[in-house]
């Protein structure tokens, strides 16, 4: 069985920082693309960040480039997101996971498991 488990979540100040973790277990995690999701409410889930298997290419959305970094350590089974310069409009619950294909990185019906979330609550 394939589960995903979010954690690092909290309440900040704008302008902190948080790292957030995703261990996973059930599946080979060194051939799976990692992701992390976000939804605050009201909202649809976006797309935040994205890591290949070996960790050699990733990508990020937008609203997040140069203040958010993903990572992953395979022999941990485990994908990070460290959170710099948090802003009160990151406020949502963040979401890690899976997908075994390469393309469509950005699209949530592209991934294959998930986690049940952790909230990140930025106060301004």
């Amino acid at each position: 069985q394939v589960q995903l488990v979010e954690s690092g979540g909290g309440l900040v100040q704008a302008g902190g920082s948080l790292r957030l973790s995703c261990a996973a277990s059930g599946l080979t995690f060194s051939t799976y693309a990692m992701g992390w999701f976000r939804q605050a409410p009201g909202k649809e889930r976006e797309f935040v960040a994205t890591i290949f298997w070996s960790g050699d290419r990733t990508y990020y959305s937008d609203s997040v480039k140069a203040r958010f970094t993903i990572s992953r350590d395979n022999a941990k089974n485990t994908v990070y997101l460290q959170m710099n310069s948090l802003k009160p409009e990151d406020t949502a619950v963040y979401y890690c996971a899976a997908r075994s294909g390469s393309y469509g990185y950005t699209r949530a019906e592209n991934y294959d498991y998930w986690g049940r979330g952790t909230q990140v609550t930025v106060s301004s």
